[in-house]
């Protein structure tokens, strides 16, 4: 009888099934990316996390359309474990719909599903809500993103060969998150949303659990220096960009109370920047894009 698996094999091995047959993308030294995870795009509510970013979100996605860039969201978008109704959340954030329609009716669009919204992977989703949105401009129906896929991961493939981008959500270090998820959506439907009105935090979330959330972090670190691949997951909230020992980044997310953080790819290089609102000399309030940390360029990871 073999030996059972570890816990960090049984999610390399996650990991390596989300990767196997990803889509592949080109990373040229033209190509413009930003990744941004974990919005948590919800129904208005008190849970609804993502509302009080949403004028930075939307400032931010502008930036990026006017200058080229390809928008990939890397899981968790829409807050569907605690909330059953997607339509809901359609008609709550009508604008960031629109931007993201733009995106992409111009080919610059790709996601990849985490935990929270797994059933985005089922071409009955998709076909049911992914069509159209309620656009409070026009006061009519208009496409969103009809024929959309979501993968579980994709790759951006490096044109010099130095080093190719793995991306994914990251949930699968975490096999609650992953091989569980129903039951963690089950738990945090019915249990901890609840809770968390009374300033509970729900310990199955890696971004709430710093135990889990450094846990995960250990394991995508792991496999990230194994497979000798740059990886940039979200899910844990954390951002950071890695270095040419540890090869893991993390988008952050767009749902701290600071502001939305996520990663620009330009030139083959990554820079972790945080969008945010500032106080211009007038008193006038605008969103402002800062860099956090150092750029680093694929060639430095090789």
């Amino acid at each position: 009888m073999s030996p059972a698996l570890t816990p960090t094999a049984r999610s390399h091995s996650r990991l390596a099934r989300a990767f196997d047959g990803a889509l592949r993308l080109p990373l040229r030294p033209g190509s413009r990316y930003i990744l941004l995870s974990d919005c948590h795009r919800g129904v208005g509510n008190a849970n609804d996390n993502f509302l009080k970013n949403e004028y930075l979100y939307l400032a931010a996605l502008q930036y990026y359309y006017r200058r080229g860039f390809t928008c990939v969201e890397l899981g968790d978008g829409d807050e569907l474990w605690e909330n059953r109704s997607f339509q809901k959340i359609k008609e709550m954030h009508p604008r960031s719909f629109e931007i993201l329609s733009r995106f992409y009716s111009a080919g610059r669009l790709y996601a990849v599903y985490g935990n929270h919204d797994i059933v985005k992977k089922q071409k009955s989703f998709r076909h049911a809500h992914l069509h159209t949105y309620y656009c409070d401009r026009t006061l009519t129906e208009q496409p969103l993103c009809p024929g959309m896929t979501f993968y579980p991961a994709i790759i951006l493939q490096d044109s010099k060969g130095v080093m190719d981008i793995y991306l994914t959500h990251g949930h699968q270090a975490d096999p609650l998150n992953s091989t569980f998820w129903p039951l963690a959506r089950f738990l945090v439907r019915y249990f901890w949303r609840p809770l968390e009105k009374l300033g509970i935090p729900d310990p199955t979330s890696a971004a709430k659990n710093n135990r889990k959330k450094k846990k995960s972090e250990q394991r995508l670190t792991k496999w990230a220096r194994d497979h000798h691949h740059i990886l940039v997951t979200g899910h844990t909230h954390h951002p950071m960009i890695g270095t040419r020992l540890s090869p893991y980044c993390n988008t952050g997310s767009c749902i701290h109370p600071t502001g939305i953080t996520g990663i620009e790819i330009e030139n083959r290089c990554l820079t972790l920047v945080k969008w945010s609102t500032q106080a211009r000399p007038d008193l006038l309030l605008q969103a402002c894009r800062e860099v956090l940390g150092n750029t680093v360029c694929v060639d430095e990871f090789g």
